[in-house]
Order: C-alpha cells, then sequence, then structure tokens
C-alpha cells in the first residue's frame, strides 16, 4: 500500500499531497456506492414506524418522482434521513451537508430544514411548538420545504404503498453523486 511520508501534515512534500489526491479521488468516486449502502443500512434504524426508514426514504422517493419531480428532488428525497444513525438530533443537516456539492441551494435548504418544518404534524404531542418553521415564512424556498414534508416525508409511513426499488434509484443516486462537486451550474454561486 502506498502512504505518505509524513507523520505531520506541515512535512508533507508535493509527491505526498498528490498521492493523497489520488487517493481521495478514488475514494470520492466510490461515494455513491456507499450512499447506497448507508440507505440500506436504515432497515434496521429508528423502531416504532411500521416500515422501516429504508422503506420511508423509497416512499418519499417514489412520490417525488410520481410528482414528475426531477432527479435532484427524488434523490433528496430518498436521502433525507440518511443522518438518523448517526445524528438522531440533526439528521437533517447531516443529509443536507450530504448532498450540497451536488444539487441547486433549494434542495440543500429544504433537506436541511425538513426536520424543522416536519415538526407541524407533531410538535404540539410532546409539548413543543409546531409552528418553528413560520421564522423562515419569508425564506425563497419556504413554500418547498412545505411540500416536501406535506407530499413526501410525512405521508410516507404506509407499509401498503406500492414504491420503488433502492434498485430503481441506484442509477439516479450515482448520477447526482458522480456530478462535479460545487459546479456553479448546478449548485448556483456559493455566498
Amino acid at each position: 500500500m502506498n502512504t505518505v511520508s509524513f507523520s505531520a501534515m506541515a512535512d508533507g512534500t508535493e509527491a505526498d499531497y498528490r498521492l493523497l489526491d489520488e487517493l481521495q479521488q478514488t475514494h470520492v468516486d466510490g461515494l455513491p456506492d456507499r450512499i447506497l449502502s448507508a440507505l440500506q443500512g436504515l432497515t434496521n434504524s429508528l423502531d416504532g414506524y411500521k416500515i422501516d426508514r429504508l422503506q420511508h426514504s423509497l416512499q418519499a422517493a417514489t412520490r417525488a418522482e410520481a410528482d414528475g419531480m426531477d432527479i435532484e428532488w427524488i434523490v433528496a428525497a430518498l436521502i433525507h434521513d440518511i443522518g438518523d444513525d448517526l445524528a438522531p438530533l440533526n439528521h437533517s443537516q447531516l443529509a443536507a451537508a450530504l448532498i450540497r456539492p451536488y444539487v441547486r441551494a433549494e434542495v440543500t435548504w429544504v433537506v436541511d430544514m425538513h426536520g424543522l418544518f416536519q415538526m407541524v404534524y407533531y410538535a404540539e404531542f410532546l409539548g413543543e411548538d409546531p409552528n418553528g418553521h413560520d421564522a423562515y415564512k419569508d425564506h425563497p424556498f419556504y413554500e418547498s420545504c412545505v411540500r416536501f414534508c406535506q407530499r413526501w416525508d410525512q405521508s410516507s409511513f404506509d407499509p401498503d404503498y406500492p414504491m420503488q426499488s433502492l434498485e430503481h434509484f441506484a442509477p439516479m443516486v450515482r448520477e447526482v453523486f458522480s456530478r462535479p462537486a460545487f459546479d456553479p451550474k448546478i449548485i448556483g454561486e456559493l455566498p
């Protein structure tokens, strides 16, 4: 196995960093497969619902596709809860960080905020504010997040809903997560 010559980054050479860059690109190229594997892992996540989190994700993506949404929305609906295992209290932000380099700002913002917006359906039962999302009423992507939660997220816990398989969505995942990262033609200009 090729390794760098240094023990501290300050001592690295050009050859070391070229090697690491090459290895990182190989690692980045494997991202779509790791995402698909992480999605498959959602079958063992967060008990209590009538379906597992993978089925929930597949239903949300199936609903987005049935609504005629573009590939970015479909993949966003598929991965929106991918952070449930590693970041249960900020799963939305983890999923948004994952997808941000590959989709437009609107999609990233909705994935990032869906956890807050989703609280409209249950927060009152837990003594919390169900209207926290109202702080964003003037945000240009507010209605997109309301639609995401209403049409694809909150309604996707149905054990009888005919959903597409992960294999159906795999080419879309590969396409989105193989795009050049932070391409201004896709994501727009960075702030």
